[in-house]
Formats: C-alpha cells, sequence, structure tokens
C-alpha cells in the first residue's frame, strides 16, 4: 500500500495584527504612565511595610541629599543634608505644576524682599516662566536669577554639583517665626500662604467638581499630612532630617509624610 502523502501547509505565519496590537499597547503604557523626574542627586529610601502610596499629584517633595558615596571626596559628610524642593499641581490645568510653581514663587519673593528690602530679589517673566517648568530646583534667593537665565543643561550640571556653596535652600534651627525666618522656612511658609489662597479665593464662580479639586488641594497641604514628603537617604543620621521636621513644625506645617521603599514583614529592619 502506498504512503499516505500529508499535505504540507504553509509555516508562514501572519504578524499585521500581532504588530497592531503591539503598537497600540506600546502607546497605551506611554500615554498613561507616570514617568520619575529627574532629582539633583540620588537618594535610597528607608525600607518600612507601609503600602500607603505617596500622590503624585498636589504634592510638595523636599529632598535631602546624603553624604557622598563615590569616594571621590575626602569628607563625604560635607554635601549631606543639601536641601531641594519640587512643586507637582493637579493633572488637571486649572491647578497644574506651572500654575502652582508660578503662585509659589511669586509669594516666596515676595516674603525674602520683605525681609531684605536692601538686596531684593528681582525676576524677569522669561526667569519666572522657567522656574515653572523645573520640577526640583535647590539654590538661594540670591542666586535665583543667575540660575534661571542658565540653559537647562548647564542647570542640571550647577545643581548637581553639591560641592557648590550656592547649591542647596538654606536651613538652620531658627524657631522665631515672628522674627526673620531662613529660607526654607520661607518657602514653607508661601506654601502655607498659597494653599490658604487658594483654599478661599479660587472657590468663587467654580462648579461643585472644581471645588472640590481645590478643597482636596488645601486639604492635601494643610490637613491630611499628604501634600508635603520628606525624602532623605536611608543612611542619612536622624539629626540631619530632624532639623527639617522642625522647621515643618515651627511653621505649624505638623502633618507630612517620610518616603519610604515597601519591604517584606520578614524582611530585617536596616
Amino acid at each position: 500500500m502506498g504512503k499516505v502523502k500529508i499535505k504540507r501547509k504553509s509555516t508562514l505565519i501572519d504578524m499585521t495584527a500581532m504588530s497592531d496590537v503591539t503598537v497600540l499597547l506600546l502607546t497605551f503604557f506611554m500615554l498613561t504612565s507616570t514617568f520619575l523626574q529627574k532629582e539633583p542627586t540620588i537618594v535610597y529610601t528607608p525600607s518600612s511595610v507601609s503600602e500607603e502610596k505617596v500622590p503624585t499629584n498636589n504634592l510638595v517633595t523636599i529632598l535631602i541629599s546624603s553624604s557622598d558615596k563615590s569616594g571621590k571626596l575626602e569628607n563625604a559628610a560635607s554635601v549631606e543634608g543639601k536641601l531641594f524642593i519640587s512643586f507637582t499641581g493637579d493633572a488637571d490645568s486649572t491647578f497644574s505644576s506651572e500654575k502652582i510653581r508660578g503662585m509659589m514663587l511669586e509669594e516666596a519673593v515676595s516674603i525674602y524682599n520683605d525681609q531684605h528690602k536692601n538686596a531684593p530679589v528681582r525676576l524677569t517673566n522669561q526667569q519666572v516662566a522657567e522656574f515653572t517648568k523645573i520640577n526640583m530646583f535647590g539654590v538661594p534667593f540670591s542666586v535665583l536669577p543667575e540660575y534661571l537665565s542658565m540653559s537647562i543643561t548647564d542647570r542640571d550640571k550647577f545643581q548637581g554639583d553639591l560641592t557648590q556653596p550656592k547649591v542647596g535652600i538654606p536651613i538652620d534651627g531658627n524657631k522665631n517665626r515672628e522674627g526673620r525666618l531662613n529660607e526654607f522656612q520661607i518657602w514653607l511658609k508661601a506654601i502655607y500662604n498659597v494653599a490658604q489662597r487658594i483654599n478661599n479665593e479660587q472657590c468663587e464662580g467654580l462648579d461643585a467638581e472644581q471645588r472640590a479639586r481645590v478643597q482636596n488641594l488645601y486639604g492635601a497641604l494643610m490637613r491630611q499630612g499628604k501634600g508635603i514628603a520628606v525624602k532623605a537617604d536611608k543612611d542619612t543620621p536622624f539629626t540631619v532630617v530632624e532639623l527639617v521636621f522642625d522647621n515643618l513644625q515651627t511653621m505649624k506645617l505638623n502633618k507630612f509624610s517620610l518616603m519610604t521603599a515597601l519591604k517584606s514583614e520578614d524582611e530585617p529592619t536596616q
């Protein structure tokens, strides 16, 4: 009996449909993902078992630099404790990050100039516009005009050099709120004032949904403790972090979060 021949089928697979699905998925994830913003320095946050997420909107982040881990500096602790701040507004254009940053800058410069009438800070419209685009910054007020006039590349390079005395928002242990505020406290007061202004003034003429959004922004910053987050390295001494905590509490910002990395419950504490 003759051998039955099996009809050969083509091994060619039409990948057109799969390619279309891949492109659609890639586009979806690109449009819906939240990209990590560049920070002046890298810190490794301590571990905890808390699963509460830090919000991505309506957030003020205070970054505390760690000691040098590259081994290039003789005194590794010389760059420790430098402060940087970022402001993130709402996803809605009514209170976008750019608008919130502009309001914070205007208020902070006003407070600073009231305290330094002999050497006020003057910013051009272009410099103000540049500030609204910056995710995180950390320079004294006197350096702001020079800093905001730099190109993005030069700005990143300048701010990334923690050995520079002009890098980092000045802070001290001053607790006299009725007297002269240090520069970190000026930014904290600006945050408080802007949040109050948004809550008191911006609600006029808004519909119920927009009004709720405004009140959520104010509540996140002032009441819920979710709107201010402190980010520090796990190896940074507590005395360095405590100075920031003390300044927050001095300005009556008593509710804030400390950023941590999630760990399993059976993982040993670092």
